[in-house]
């Protein structure tokens, strides 16, 4: 019989330690704190902890904060949460060594904020669309694992 992790509400939540990467270790092993669920921040409180995580090599980390800003923002701000969150899973995946994941969403989430208006919260939505495809191209080009603290995108600005 296979056992699942529960939360309090009794819904399945996977207790195995991660690493910065998001992927699952061992039961005991040493992880990296996981980010909580649910955090409301202002737009610039997400865009602060998104950079940190990136700037750490925690890009997985840095989708949950965008979730978090999706789910729990205006419907008119959607788009761009949920483009930085993407574009955060793209690079995870490229860390993780999966190409092609990693170009699909970085391209996904690049066409998902490009005709955004401006530069909200301070994003530096052009930049980060040219990073994600010139990103994109190189994960396919060259296939293996790219360092996600060094490839980490600047939110606002020298993308």
């Amino acid at each position: 019989m296979n056992t699942r992790d529960r939360d309090v509400e009794g819904r399945a939540r996977n207790a195995r330690p991660r690493d910065g990467l998001g992927r699952p270790l061992e039961y005991g092993a040493p992880g990296v704190e996981r980010q909580p669920e649910g955090v409301v921040r202002s737009p610039a409180e997400t865009v602060r902890e998104a950079q940190r995580l990136l700037d750490a090599g925690m890009p997985f980390h840095a989708h949950e904060v965008f979730e978090d800003a999706w789910k729990a923002g205006s419907e008119a701000a959607a788009p761009l949460w949920r483009g930085l969150a993407q574009l955060a899973v793209g690079l995870t995946h490229a860390a993780r060594g999966n190409a092609v994941g990693g170009a699909r969403l970085l391209r996904r989430g690049a066409a998902g904020i490009e005709g955004l208006a401006g530069a909200p919260y301070g994003i530096d939505v052009p930049a980060l669309v040219r990073w994600a495809r010139e990103l994109a191209g190189r994960v396919e080009r060259a296939g293996p694992a790219v360092d996600a603290a060094r490839e980490a995108p600047r939110l606002g600005g020298d993308g």
